[in-house]
Order: structure tokens, then C-alpha cells, then sequence
């Protein structure tokens, strides 16, 4: 990070290092479509070496733009709003590669994996929106959580990611029986990250917007239903995926993902949006309804596999351009 920093004393705008960040992440996921694009594997060693180094890089430069930003004098709104809309990207973006490298596959594993990163990503913004500090949990994404996904590629590229794959009594041989028989090292990591998140980090988030809500005596309760706005993005992946007739089976997993990224990417920069410019907080997204529509459609069996493809890739096209067209207009 200090040479990173050491660099950036020239002439280098913090959104550009920022950017750059992202950029490492944005190649592992190239890498996994062209090397990987099971998610499973195995890959070659330097592969689960590049996943991890990719990760880091990411993280070094998100904590380097901003002390550039006041170095130089240029922090802004859009800055901020741009790195945080980076990060909403990430979260989709670095849970495929950490996916790959833990060799989840085309499995519920995975999407586990982004249910996890996304859903803390917004109950930090939630958070910060309400009381106006980004807050960091005991347990959360861009400290212990990215510390151990590192160390987890490295350790795939070392071993081999299988050694995430072995009976949980192996695995963990002091409180592997506490999980069911059947469950796998990677099954019991994933409940026990869960329960982490959820006591650690989501419920302080809560605690910290009650507090802040009594302080300014306001309702905590009337900010319960802003929560809503992911549990709709949640469940509509959920049900389509769980009904679908080809994502899950046909390998088009990463597909899917980058499209309910993208808008999950929508939703939290508009929550930033918000936050920056003092207003209401967003109850809805237009790229929600691709989301919507195809748990729809595929709840009631709709679908054909190739009427559900040409959907899922229309849905992508859509979220990818307005979501484009939406930056576009912000900055402007």
C-alpha cells in the first residue's frame, strides 16, 4: 500500500485509482471466463495466486484513493459516490472469483457467496445513510472477511481448492459433528461466515441506525421497510434461480450474476445518491424489474431453456445500459 501511495504523489486522480482497483478484479473474472468457467476447476496453480493478488490490489487501492483525494485537496460527492458504487459492483464481482477459487462451481455454494457479500454491502449503506458514517462491523467485508478470501486463494493454489471439499468432520475434526454428516468443510465455512454477518455486522448495523434514530428522535421503526428494497432483490434471484431451467444447469451462472450485480450496483448508488444530496431514501429501481419479471415467469413455468437464455441476456444488456446511462447522467 505505502508504494501504491508513494506513486500516487504524481498527478493521479483518486476515481482513476479507484477505477484501477476495480480493473484487477474486472481480469480475475476474465480469467475465470476463460481458464475456469465451471467456477469449479481445478485451475492451474498461478490462477488461485492471481485471484488473490487481484484481491489485494483491489483493496489497496480503494484505501489508497481516498487519502490521495485529501492529499490533494479534490475529495467531492462524486468521488465518493463513485468509490462506493465501485465497491456495490465489487461485491458481485470478487464473490465469482472468490467462488471459483474455493472451486464452489455452478452450485447454490456460490450463490450463497453473493447473497453474503451483497446483503452486508447494504446494510452498511442503509447504515450510513441514516446516520451518516460508514461504519465497519466486528466482522466485515473489506478487513477480515477480504483477509481471509486472500489467504484462501493462496491456499487453493497451494493445495489444490478440493481442500475446501472434504467431509466437515475432516475439515474441522473438534466441532465438525455439530453439522449435519452429510456437509462438506465448504457448507460448514459458508453457515458459520453466515451467522458471522448476521451477528456481527448486519445487527449492528441496526443497533447503530436505532441509536442514531433516538438521537434524532425519529421512528427506527419507519426505517425497517427501506430493508425491503433487498429482500425484493434477494428473493426475485432466489425464485428464479430455484425454477430455472437452464441458468443452474446450461453454465450461465455468471451471466445471471453479473446481471443481478449490476443491479444490485443500481440500487446501493442510489442509496448513496441519496445520502449525499439529502434526499428521501430510494424505495425502487428500474433494474429490479428484469429480476422480478424472470421469478415470475419462471415460478409459472413460462420459460423454455432458449426463452429463458435470450431473456437472461436481454435482462443483462438492459442493466448493463441504463445502469451506464445512469452514471452518465450523474456525472453530468
Amino acid at each position: 500500500m505505502y508504494a501504491v501511495y508513494l506513486d500516487c504523489n504524481f498527478e493521479c486522480r483518486p476515481n482513476l485509482i479507484t477505477l484501477t482497483g476495480l480493473s484487477f478484479e474486472i481480469i480475475d473474472v476474465a480469467l475465470v471466463l476463460l481458464m475456469m468457467p465451471d467456477l469449479e476447476g481445478p485451475g492451474p496453480a498461478w490462477l488461485y495466486f492471481a485471484f488473490g493478488i487481484g484481491m489485494w490490489l483491489y483493496s489497496t487501492f480503494d484505501n489508497v484513493d481516498g487519502k490521495q483525494a485529501r492529499r490533494t485537496g479534490s475529495s467531492s460527492p462524486l468521488g465518493e459516490l463513485f468509490d462506493h458504487g465501485c465497491d456495490a459492483l465489487n461485491c458481485t464481482i470478487a464473490g465469482i472469483v472468490e467462488a471459483s477459487a474455493f472451486g464452489c462451481g455452478i452450485s447454490w455454494q456460490t450463490v450463497t457467496i453473493i447473497f453474503m457479500t451483497t446483503a452486508s454491502f447494504f446494510f452498511s449503506t442503509w447504515e450510513e445513510y441514516h446516520t451518516g458514517v460508514l461504519y465497519l462491523g466486528y466482522i466485515n467485508g473489506p478487513t477480515e472477511i477480504l483477509t481471509f478470501a486472500v489467504l484462501a486463494c493462496f491456499a487453493s493454489g497451494i493445495w489444490g481448492p478440493q481442500i475446501w471439499h472434504v467431509p466437515v468432520t475432516q475439515g474441522l475434526p473438534l466441532i465438525g459433528r455439530l453439522f449435519p454428516a452429510t456437509w462438506e468443510l465448504m457448507d460448514a465455512l459458508l453457515a458459520l461466515t453466515v451467522v458471522a454477518m448476521v451477528f456481527g455486522h448486519c445487527l449492528i448495523c441496526c443497533w447503530n441506525v436505532y441509536a442514531a434514530c433516538k438521537e434524532q428522535k425519529r421512528s427506527f421503526w419507519a426505517t425497517l421497510p427501506q430493508l425491503a428494497q433487498y429482500f425484493a432483490f434477494a428473493v426475485s434471484c432466489y425464485v428464479w434461480l430455484r425454477n430455472s431451467t437452464t441458468i443452474l444447469a446450461d453454465n450461465h451462472l455468471v451471466l445471471f450474476l453479473i446481471t443481478a450485480g449490476t443491479a444490485f450496483g443500481r440500487i446501493v448508488s442510489k442509496i448513496i445518491l441519496a445520502h449525499l444530496t439529502e434526499m428521501p431514501f430510494p424505495s425502487y429501481t428500474v433494474q429490479m424489474i428484469p429480476l422480478a419479471l424472470g421469478a415470475v415467469f419462471s415460478w409459472l413455468g413460462l420459460f423454455t431453456p432458449r426463452t429463458e437464455l435470450a431473456f437472461l441476456v436481454i435482462s443483462s444488456v438492459f442493466v448493463v445500459v441504463a445502469y451506464l446511462h445512469w452514471a452518465l447522467v450523474v456525472i453530468e
